[in-house]
This record gives C-alpha cells, structure tokens and sequence, in this order.
C-alpha cells in the first residue's frame, strides 16, 4: 500500500540552525543571534503539538528522543537516513552532512523490532566514503504501489546510489534535474513533490528541461494519479512537503504545516480535500531553520506487524 498508519518522529533536544547543510539548502534562513536561543524551545513545542494532532486524528506515532551528544541539529528529519518497506527491509542512507551522518542509530531500528518484522538491513551509507550520496525520501519521492523512484538529483542525491536503490528495492528510476527561480538545484524532491494514492503534487515549473517534464508529467498519468500543480512560490511555502497517512480507520489523512496549507487555492484545496482528511500544525521555526517541513519530520513504517 501507498500509506501507512505507523510513523516514526525524533523529538529534538538540541535542534538548531545547520551550518553544514545551509549551502544546498535555499530553505533554510538563520535567526538573528537573539532569536536562535529559543529555536530549540520553540521547535520543541511546534513538534509536541504536530506529535499530538496526528494522535488525535489516529495515526501511531512512535516519538524517539534525540541525544545530547551528540550534537545532531538535523535529527528532527529522521526520513532522511533510513526508510522502513513493506517487504521487511531497513534501508539506510550515505548523508552529506558529516554532523547528519551521527544520527543514524541502531538502538531505533531495535526498538521498532519490537512491534514490527525486519527481514533484512540495506546499508547504502558506505557510499559516503566516495562523496556519493542518497538521503533517503528526501531524496527520492516513492510510487510504492507502482514501484517508481522519482527523484531530482543534486549535490544530496547522487545517480550512482539511485541506481543501486532502485535495483535492490525493484523500483523504476525517474530522475530529472529541478532548479528554483533562482537556477539554484532543488536540494530534495520531496519539497517539489508528494505522491499519495490516488494523486500527485508536484511543482513541474522547476523541471526546466521539456524533456524530463513530459516524461515526469506521463509517468505521473500513467500510474492513474489526479495531478495537482503548484508553484514555485507555494513550493517555497512548503506545499510540496506534504505526506499522506492513513489513520486506524483506514482513512486517509493528508499532513502538512500551517503554511502550507495556507498557500493552497481553492481548485487545490477541492481536489485533495476530495481524497483526504486535512491536517496541517504549525511549523514555522522548523521550517526556516531546518529548511524542512511536515513530511521531512516523519519516517514512514511500513514493515510488516509481528
């Protein structure tokens, strides 16, 4: 199935402004030096309220502490070093940042076999040794029904361990390059797109190359998905970085931050609230200094149940 109920979440502890991943990142801003002594309060609260709303709505969130040390400022975003499958795989991601690459950690993996069956570890982070790298559904926006990887590359996704994935996992690779207004490469196709059951979202209009565009567009309508477009300026507001889930019911919930949804026109609106329970939460201190949003926040499980 496209959905799961089961997510994963990394409360923050030390959650601040990266360094490290600010140059590939247009969506990351700093706060003034005033400001960044309460970014880990207030992301600390955005996160519990996030936590708490997708409980409320019937989604099985298991929330992992984060570490002091060490200092992990990125380890809000857990969908970037490792996914969960339907087959009983675990897959973990070479990073680009050198702090990112501490946030992978076993003890998690540990913890969730004990509600849930791991069959086998794909471990693609020693592709960090040759500069390669594949940070996970950041990374790669996954058709799991279809099998299809669709992914924008850049300095943070490389074609080398795309290819591997997508051989190892059974997925056909769609790639393409994506650039903002600016020229500048989009650092992850999860904020320019979102693939849920019966429908896609996706910026096309930062597919410069016509090519590429039909061939993500045809991709997109032959999998039988409802297209939703945005632009590039509601993709800088995050309506990209938006997740399906589906609640203990069965039914599908769409999350997303405040912003986002906020940067949503009505037809957009119409199309998705015709597939979806909406759901979005405030975001705001996340969002400008992790440079990512709702669906970066959270790691799909999908392995299968003991």
């Amino acid at each position: 199935m496209q959905t799961t109920s089961h997510i994963l979440m990394i409360r923050p502890v030390r959650f601040a402004f990266n360094e490290q991943t600010a140059e590939s990142n247009a969506f990351q801003n700093p706060e003034s030096p005033k400001a960044a002594a309460t970014v880990q309060e207030k992301a600390l609260l955005e996160f519990d309220r996030m936590v708490e709303g997708l409980r409320n709505f019937g989604i099985d969130v298991t929330v992992v502490e984060d570490t002091p040390e060490p200092h992990t400022p990125d380890a809000i975003f857990p969908n970037n070093w490792v996914s969960f499958h339907q087959d009983g795989s675990v897959c973990l991601y070479p990073m680009f940042a050198a702090n990112r690459r501490l946030e992978r950690r076993e003890e998690i993996i540990e913890s969730l076999k004990r509600k849930f069956r791991v069959e086998r570890t794909l471990d693609f982070s020693t592709y960090e040794r040759n500069n390669l790298f594949l940070e996970g559904t950041g990374s790669m926006v996954l058709d799991r029904v279809n099998k299809i990887a669709y992914a924008c590359l850049s300095p943070r996704t490389s074609i080398e361990v795309l290819q591997d994935f997508a051989q190892k996992l059974g997925y056909r690779l769609v790639s393409f390059t994506a650039t903002d207004e600016k020229g500048k490469q989009i650092y992850h196709t999860n904020v320019l797109m979102s693939i849920a059951d019966r429908f896609a979202v996706v910026c096309l209009d930062t597919i410069a190359d016509a090519n590429e565009r039909e061939l993500v567009l045809q991709s997109l309508q032959e999998s039988g998905k409802e297209i939703v477009e945005i632009s590039i300026d509601q993709m800088k507001r995050f309506a990209g970085n938006m997740l399906q889930l589906k609640n203990k019911q069965g039914e599908a919930v769409l999350v997303m931050s405040t912003q986002a949804y906020r940067s949503l026109m009505p037809g957009q609106l119409k199309i998705l609230e015709k597939y979806n329970h909406m759901f979005y939460s405030d975001l705001s201190t996340i969002e400008s200094n992790g440079g990512g949003s709702a669906r970066c926040m959270i790691a799909e499980v999908h392995l299968p149940a003991k």
